[in-house]
């Protein structure tokens, strides 16, 4: 599932491409029936919070879209070639166009009820307006572990599995500490930290959480060669030795989605 920081890219991205211009929008597979009402309607902006993309047409239409496991927009300059499987929304403007398959949803909302959509959700650290108390708060309160409350969406928005396992490394905090045991130093660090790695990845488009020192530039060793690419300390490293203390990088289940971990730098 992307992170928040992909969501936010397509947001930048979908804003330059089609906002203040009529667009032509279809649904080539027929299951986003509101294409037809939206065709020729002016682009008016994009928007992300957390995992969450939204697309607003004058006079007041939003089109909401969560990609979910599977979603995924391709991108391609005008003129488009003919829709090749199963394309929820297409979506065409003066230069380029893009292609939705696969999304959790696709679905047109009022602005009523895109504002009742993110009220249920946490901070996002990617957004101008967020506000870390709010997700402190919900944090303190709670026995569950950290790791579990940073992928709770109504808790902190757009952290997923990488930025959990990577931020909770950087900042040495076991994985099941529960949250009301974390201090307001070390929550305050952490969202710091969160703010500036998923920043840097809407620069960049990657996940890239090591630290200069202990970079392959710096230490001499490989670069990682992995399919989601980004330096990491943790995350999909099981059973590698630690970039700090060699210690081999666990890993485990929890709700659903591998935990990764190094208990020489943050114990059990």
């Amino acid at each position: 599932m992307p992170e928040g920081h992909i969501v936010h890219r397509l947001a930048e991205l979908h804003r330059r491409r089609f906002a203040g211009n009529p667009v032509r929008v279809t649904s080539p597979q027929g299951r986003f029936t509101a294409a037809e009402v939206l065709d020729g309607v002016t682009f008016r902006d994009a928007g992300a919070h957390g995992k969450h993309l939204w697309h607003h047409y004058a006079p007041d239409r939003v089109v909401h879209v969560h990609l979910g496991l599977y979603g995924k927009f391709t991108e391609a300059p005008v003129p488009l070639e003919q829709p090749r499987g199963k394309v929820r929304m297409r979506l065409v403007g003066p230069t380029h166009g893009t292609d939705l398959r696969g999304p959790t949803a696709c679905e047109l909302l009022t602005e009523e009820e895109l504002t009742e959509l993110l009220a249920r959700l946490g901070p996002d650290p990617l957004r101008s307006d967020a506000d870390p108390e709010t997700a402190w708060q919900r944090v303190t309160r709670s026995r569950s572990g950290i790791a579990a409350l940073l992928l709770d969406q109504s808790v902190l928005a757009g952290v997923g599995n990488a930025y959990r396992a990577e931020v909770l490394f950087r900042q040495g905090i076991p994985p099941r500490s529960p949250g009301n045991a974390l201090s307001r130093r070390c929550w305050d660090a952490l969202w710091d930290d969160l703010v500036e790695l998923m920043s840097d990845g809407v620069r960049t488009g990657r996940i890239d959480t090591v630290r200069e020192q202990h970079s392959p530039e710096m230490t001499g060793r490989q670069p990682r060669n992995d399919r989601h690419g980004g330096e990491v300390y943790v995350y999909r490293r099981a059973g590698a030795p630690c970039l700090v203390c060699t210690t081999p990088i666990a890993m485990t289940e929890l709700l659903g989605r591998k935990l990764y971990w190094c208990p020489g730098c943050q114990g059990e």
